[in-house]
């Protein structure tokens, strides 16, 4: 929210001698955020000036200029020779004039210069040169603006230009405070310096014709039960002069404010948004048909909205009909056909109080945020309404030459009920921390516009002010007493964690994991959690087949609105980017949770805690019932050289071996013993994919991904993943202890060369080595997979390295060989291996 400063001091005593900074520093004391202070950026001379005569000078590039003679005032030189392209001014005119040494912004500093065969001594300034707007069509004549001032009076004060804005961050709970009447307020609260309310005003100046043009509020489909607009005023302002000009006063404000000047009509429905808050929309009287009527959306409607853009509505929208149809989106934007134009001459003010659900869900729905949804979405104080639609009407009977209709109206309201809140005496200061007085709590809520009044002498009943629908109890009405004495009352304590608790066996496990693989040389990444429903049965199955998936109602992104069933596509993603910048060569790692409902199952539910109570076991167990499993999985991708290329040394590309070194690694970390046996995966090579177990149980698969998915990824070369269920590793290693006494014995080494049939998975082999060979072995490697000349069709030769070690003794190559032949028996039972000659 940007505020002018001098349109806050109209309700606010704020010090003459007060500077943005100390502004923003009392907001901030009241919970606001400091953002940024905005000026016009540009310093005089700039003054009024007046066209004595000119003389018109075609040139030889086709363009005519103007030399003209401009008196500027004997104290600023009097008349000066000005070079001016624009061709919209008369001799006699008024306008602005920047002499040298004024800087515009840009930065564009002004001086005499030589142009055109003239030494220009100055500049005849646009609107859109002192920064008034975007209007660029032609010199800024004060006649135009109703402006006849002296000459040689100073323009930045004129026109409004040496006005600052302070700019401050709303958070969603404060909607009030998107206007000058609520920033005042708070200003107020911060300073005790007096505050003078906008919104206050009397009675008998807000009544107005309730007959005479029908307004009704009809939903048949409200949203959670709330109708979709609960007050809606409509005035009637008859001929007004669409060509008046904003005056300069206000349209430097909305400049400040951010808002674009767009013509006297229209910035005055925006000066009143900002100002109350209350956002205002005004049509084109004589282009409705009959009366207003607020529905839903029937379903096959659209709407061309004031951005030229044709909608095709949802029958959640609410919108503002008349009898030829939509004419408006309800708080978020209207419609094209009865915009107010340069043609308009009788004008129909809408103020309304619209649904803060219905609002920001057509907002998102539409992807069209505007001030008007910002404000309403937020909350709008529901007391308002009467007097912004006044408010305008006066505005335009002002500036635009209007005459207000007193026999002809409209207005639906229901009566404000602000439900009152018990606040124990004793609460606010065991909650804060802070031992307030009782003239203290009650003085804080009563400044902020709360009816304070004793209840049984232990508590106290607290109705909150219109404006503060986030005041629904006990604790933020402690919040507010908390903000308005001062934050820096609360003392700050360090929280002192009981001893004896650590990380669970979880926690450190997964820490091991993570810390083994960054040790290993791989980088760990964070993706987010959402993806395609194609992306998920690709990755998330071994055939590809569907799968279930559970979809967002309101995504982040609307073409990734699942939840991941695989850490796989946020890898490929995140390697798409770095290779996109040119960093080629990654191993990478992601450790997170991805969500897998089960076929047939229907997750969620209607019960929903009650607030500041503890649930109770059943209430818990049926809220984890109602989540699909979402289990923990670790990943790791690998693409490019491991080794780049250098003297003397080729470049080595990352391969399926490397991510089995990392499962190894993963393995050693959990604790675990993990197998692996040839399988298939749908986006993986058939042939270079593994299936990875512990015991009987799989935990994940390793492999080469295809060259068609890694090309869909816009990944050059190969690309070689694992994905493993951290969870179910962690679960199976919860038992052992992965610890071992050294043996200061000798190792015997010895290798067997097996021929077995090729479709033998190799692990199995491995198994049936360790398992005949017994205590006395430390470790088994594969070292080799062959198949070719020497070994029959149809089988391969593995070959193993093996280790034997003794804890009490140096073992004899006799004792290594009777245990590695009774491994080599025990795989010639299962498998009909033979040692290779």
């Amino acid at each position: 929210m940007r505020v002018p400063i001098s349109w806050l001091r109209e309700y606010v005593d704020v010090p003459a001698d007060a500077t943005a900074d100390d502004i923003l520093a009392s907001l901030v004391s009241v919970g606001f955020e400091e953002e940024d202070v905005h000026g016009f950026e540009l310093t005089g001379p700039i003054v009024v000036g007046q066209v004595v005569d000119f003389v018109e000078e075609p040139q030889s590039n086709g363009k005519t200029i103007r030399w003209c003679r401009v008196d500027v005032g004997e104290g600023n030189g009097g008349v000066r020779g000005i070079v001016c392209g624009a061709r919209n001014f008369l001799a006699g005119d008024k306008v602005v004039v920047t002499l040298p040494g004024a800087v515009l912004p840009g930065p564009f500093p002004i001086a005499a210069r030589k142009t055109y065969g003239h030494v220009s001594d100055g500049m005849i300034a646009s609107a859109r040169e002192l920064g008034l707007g975007d209007e660029h069509s032609g010199i800024l004549r004060l006649a135009e603006l109703g402006l006849d001032p002296e000459v040689g009076t100073d323009a930045i004060a004129l026109l409004g230009l040496d006005d600052i804005a302070v700019e401050i961050n709303v958070t969603p709970d404060r909607g009030y405070a998107l206007s000058l009447r609520g920033v005042a307020r708070e200003y107020s609260h911060a300073t005790g310096a007096a505050f003078r309310d906008p919104g206050d005003r009397a009675f008998e100046e807000l009544e107005q014709p309730t007959g005479g043009f029908p307004v009704a509020v009809v939903d048949e489909r409200p949203i959670r039960g709330r109708v979709g607009a609960s007050e809606f005023v409509a005035r009637i302002v008859r001929d007004v002069d669409p060509a008046r000009p904003t005056p300069p006063w206000m349209v430097a404000r909305l400049t400040l404010a951010g808002i674009r000047p767009l013509g006297i009509l229209i910035d005055i429905t925006n000066y009143v948004m900002l100002e109350l808050g209350n956002p205002i929309h005004g049509y084109d009287l004589d282009t409705l048909t009959g009366g207003i009527t607020v529905r839903r959306a029937h379903e096959g409607e659209k709407l061309t909205t004031l951005d030229g853009k044709e909608r095709a509505l949802s029958v959640e929208d609410l919108l503002i009909t008349d009898e030829s149809g939509p004419i408006g989106l309800a708080g978020v934007m209207g419609g094209g056909t009865t915009e107010m134009t340069d043609a308009t001459r009788n004008v129909l003010i809408e103020a309304a109080i619209f649904d803060p659900v219905t609002i920001a869900r057509t907002a998102r729905r539409h992807k069209l945020p505007s001030e008007a949804s910002r404000r309403f979405e937020r909350g709008v104080d529901p007391l308002i309404p009467f007097v912004a639609a006044r408010r305008v009407a006066d505005l335009m009977v002002e500036h635009a030459g209007g005459a207000l209709d007193t026999e002809i109206g409209g207005a639906l309201f229901t009566e404000i009920f602000v439900e009152a809140v018990e606040l124990p005496k004793a609460f606010v200061p065991g909650l804060i921390g802070v031992d307030y007085t009782e003239a203290e709590i009650t003085g804080a809520l009563e400044k902020i516009g709360c009816e304070v009044t004793e209840d049984a002498g232990e508590a106290w009943t607290v109705i909150p002010p219109s404006w503060r629908p986030d005041l629904t109890d006990k604790w933020t009405l402690a919040e507010e007493v908390a903000r308005i004495s001062g934050y820096d009352r609360i003392p700050s304590t360090l929280p002192i964690p009981p001893s004896g608790r650590g990380f669970t066996p979880a926690q450190q496990g997964r820490r091991r994991v993570a810390n083994a693989l960054a040790a290993a040389g791989y980088v760990e990444t964070l993706s987010f959690g959402f993806t395609t429903e194609q992306q998920n049965d690709l990755h998330g199955s071994a055939t590809g087949a569907h799968v279930p998936s559970i979809k967002l109602a309101n995504p982040l992104d609307g073409q990734a609105p699942f939840l991941r069933r695989s850490l796989i596509p946020g890898l490929l993603q995140v390697a798409h980017r770095n290779v996109s910048r040119g960093f080629t060569d990654l191993s990478l790692f992601e450790a997170g949770i991805v969500v897998v409902p089960e076929a047939g199952v229907t997750y969620g539910t209607e019960t929903v805690p009650a607030p500041a109570v503890r649930p109770d076991a059943a209430t818990l167990g049926a809220l984890d019932a109602a989540i699909p499993p979402q289990p923990r999985h670790i990943a790791v991708l690998v693409t490019g050289n491991r080794v780049a290329k250098q003297p003397g040394q080729d470049a080595e590309p990352f391969d399926v071996a490397d991510v089995l070194d990392a499962v190894r690694t993963i393995a050693a970390a959990a604790g675990v013993e993990i197998s692996v046996t040839q399988g298939e995966r749908a986006a993986l090579h058939p042939g270079r994919t593994g299936i990875l177990t512990v015991g009987d149980v799989e935990v994940g698969y390793a492999g080469e991904v295809l060259p068609a998915v890694a090309a869909a990824a816009d990944l050059p070369g190969r690309v070689a993943v694992a994905e493993l269920n951290l969870d179910a590793l962690l679960e199976r290693a919860a038992d052992r202890v992965v610890a071992a006494s050294l043996s200061g014995y000798p190792a015997a080494t010895q290798d067997v060369s097996l021929v077995v049939g090729a479709d033998v998975p190799a692990a199995d082999v491995r198994a049936a080595l360790v398992d005949g060979a017994g205590d006395l072995l430390e470790s088994l490697r594969l070292v080799d997979d062959y198949r070719g000349a020497g070994v029959p069709e149809g089988r391969k030769s593995l070959t193993f390295a093996l280790r034997f070690r003794a804890p009490d003794r140096t073992l004899t190559a006799a004792e290594a060989t009777e245990a590695k032949l009774a491994g080599v028996a025990a795989a010639a039972e299962r498998f009909g291996a033979a040692i290779r000659d």
